[in-house]
């Protein structure tokens, strides 16, 4: 069980939440205010329980120097517009300044620090500078998922020195991830996409133990497929990880875990060439073939497996969704997962950022149980591993 803020006695308290501003910009501006916007519950709630409310994040990679260019003051102005709220920017997140600058805030204001990478402190997980974070500190709340499988001063160092509580979204990222793995309706399905098996080794590893099917997509279906002595043409593959693929399917096999892959594909000799895209059965796949989405009867046929559970976890699509004709196959699964969601059918857990773009894409982001804007912190989770700033949450006995 975790230290929540919902009964969380909070008047005139000095309330420090690590929260995840580190949003896209471009052209100077804010593209994406999703992590903003996720924000807004946590401050709202400590804010009307009469808290102090100062937010506390990283921007970018400034490596433990100030540097303009990454300052937060233009995302706590964004900030200000979403909570429809003044806030007030502090040019620093440690010191004097900040001490001074914070005395002066009322019951339910709201204050964002400059970024914490401006010190490499931040990053070291530095007792001295998470002692300097916390001070003038009564309460720490956690609201940045996204940022929680580091041992950062912000998300480890700080919860030993002060009372430390889960905000309403890191309530909800967990609650959500424990009851597709930890806790879920049976049977239980996953979608495993994108380019690599390289890079999600440890999640497939983990999740044949874990669940009844799994549904590999995209570049790594190729994988999959070569090492089964299968053809795949001109198609994106990591051949040298054949034996390991193998290992995976060998136990998947022990775990009495289903591998479902493509059995026909949308294909063309180019990327970009979409338009002469033709179905092919994998069987029948030609030299200069790319394998770039799956085709119709896969799709159909991963359409059954999914209506045969009642949990889905997601993460990664099915083809080169970026590139028309060829994200047909994650839009059509994606519309029948939040089909199943709505009806009641099916829990739908799904993460990581390309697989949030291809929700997107596909006009279901808002339509699946859980979305978590979170990649490296969902797939460390979904691998197994212990979370340093979720650990810290947990309530002491």
């Amino acid at each position: 069980m975790f230290n929540t803020i919902d009964t969380l006695t909070a008047k005139s308290k000095l309330v420090i939440l690590r929260g995840d501003l580190n949003v896209p910009i471009s052209d100077g501006k804010i593209s994406d205010i999703t992590r903003l916007e996720r924000l807004k519950p946590t401050i709202e709630l400590l804010s009307s329980k009469g808290a102090k409310v100062v937010v506390v994040s990283h921007f970018g990679r400034p490596n433990g120097k100030k540097n303009i260019e990454m300052t937060l003051k233009p995302i706590a102005e964004s900030l200000s517009a979403v909570l429809n709220k003044n806030v007030l920017f502090v040019d620093d997140c440690i010191g004097e300044s900040v001490v001074s600058a914070l005395s002066n805030l009322q019951d339910g204001d709201v204050a964002v620090l400059e970024n914490l990478r401006f010190y490499k402190g931040e990053e070291a997980n530095d007792k001295e500078f998470a002692k300097q974070l916390a001070n003038g500190f009564d309460i720490y709340v956690n609201d940045a998922f996204s940022v929680s499988h580091r041992s950062h001063s912000s998300t480890d160092g700080i919860a030993d020195l002060l009372p430390a509580y889960a905000g309403l979204n890191m309530q909800a990222e967990l609650e959500a991830l424990s009851s597709s793995l930890e806790k879920p309706k049976t049977p239980v399905i996953a979608i495993v996409g994108g380019s690599k098996v390289s890079t999600k080794l440890a999640v497939l590893n983990n999740l044949v133990k874990k669940v009844d099917k799994i549904v590999i997509g995209g570049g790594m279906a190729n994988t999959f497929l070569y090492g089964q002595g299968i053809d795949i043409g001109n198609s994106l593959c990591e051949k040298d990880l054949s034996e390991t693929v193998k290992q995976i399917i060998a136990s998947a096999e022990l775990n009495d875990c289903e591998i479902i892959l493509p059995n026909d594909a949308m294909v063309s000799d180019d990327i970009n060439n979409g338009k002469d895209a033709i179905e092919k059965k994998i069987s029948e796949i030609s030299e200069n073939d790319m394998i770039l989405d799956i085709g119709t009867k896969s799709i159909n046929d991963i359409i059954e497996k999914i209506k045969d559970c009642k949990t889905l976890i997601w993460n990664g699509p099915v083809g080169a969704f970026e590139f028309s004709p060829f994200e047909q196959g994650t839009k059509k699964i994606a519309e029948t997962v939040a089909k199943l969601t709505k009806s009641g059918d099916l829990v739908s857990i799904a993460g990581g950022g390309d697989t949030v773009s291809a929700l997107a894409m596909a006009g279901v982001k808002d339509e699946l149980s859980y979305v978590s804007t979170a990649g490296g912190a969902f797939l460390e989770w979904i691998e197994g591993k212990e979370l340093p700033g979720v650990k810290k949450l947990i309530k002491k006995d």
